[in-house]
């Protein structure tokens, strides 16, 4: 019962907020961020409306006035409207090329300049990641990565993948790593069943990546993934 509420809230408040989104978009002189504002409301309006319980920690550790990298790890489809929602910052995720065209939710993702990957296309994928870190220099804004790829089977946090994080050494933009608890017990992949739990982000102290280049790739996505799995404890 509680899936199909969940499910319901999400199309109706997914229609509402994406036609507002199209509609702003003719209006948003601000290079998209009052389209992430509406994102944000969004998915905020999904949780309260659901009932659903959310607490967010670590917000000190962050500089309000900067952008960040957001690296989470990956165990739900709640995971990126919790993210959307409740991070206090204009954030766009790296998301699978497939929601691009889901009615209202991928034009409004558009059209608030989220970045889609071709996961099945590693050339693509590369290219997608290069055009972004260009937009980036011209239109400053917070990634929200999951380094995994996918979601877990299991609970576990897999290997990070170094793709999405490069953006951070390319750019000298600071990593942040968070762990997402409770998603994983509330709404599992694949599964048509809804547990209401406590939602929690946990954020860590930035990453700079100053001191690492390209090759140092692979070293960084696992320290990132090492501080991720500390602060899922």
């Amino acid at each position: 019962m509680y899936f199909f509420w969940l499910l319901t809230a999400t199309i109706i408040w997914t229609i509402f907020f994406g036609i507002a989104v199209i509609v702003v978009s003719f209006f948003d002189f601000k290079n998209g961020k009052l389209l992430g504002f509406i994102v944000r409301c969004w998915a905020k309006t999904i949780f309260i409306s659901c009932q659903i319980k959310t607490k967010i920690t670590g917000l000190e550790n962050l500089d309000i006035s900067k952008n960040y990298i957001f690296a989470a790890n990956h165990a739900s489809s709640l995971d990126i409207p919790l993210m959307l929602g409740y991070l206090p910052f204009w954030t766009v995720p790296i998301a699978k090329t497939e929601l691009k065209w889901i009615p209202f939710l991928g034009w409004a993702m558009q059209m608030a300049g989220h970045v889609f990957i071709d996961r099945d296309n590693h050339k693509n994928a590369m290219l997608s990641i290069e055009n972004l870190k260009s937009s980036l220099t011209k239109n400053p804004r917070s990634i929200l990565v999951f380094p995994e790829g996918s979601r877990t089977d299991d609970g576990n946090i897999n290997q990070f993948k170094s793709g999405g994080l490069s953006i951070g050494i390319s750019t000298s933009i600071p990593v942040v790593p968070i762990a997402i608890k409770g998603t994983y017990k509330s709404l599992k992949k694949g599964s048509m069943k809804f547990t209401r739990k406590l939602l929690e982000i946990r954020i860590g102290d930035p990453v700079l990546t100053d001191s690492f280049n390209d090759e140092d790739r692979k070293k960084f996505s696992q320290i990132v993934c090492k501080k991720v799995k500390a602060l899922k404890k």
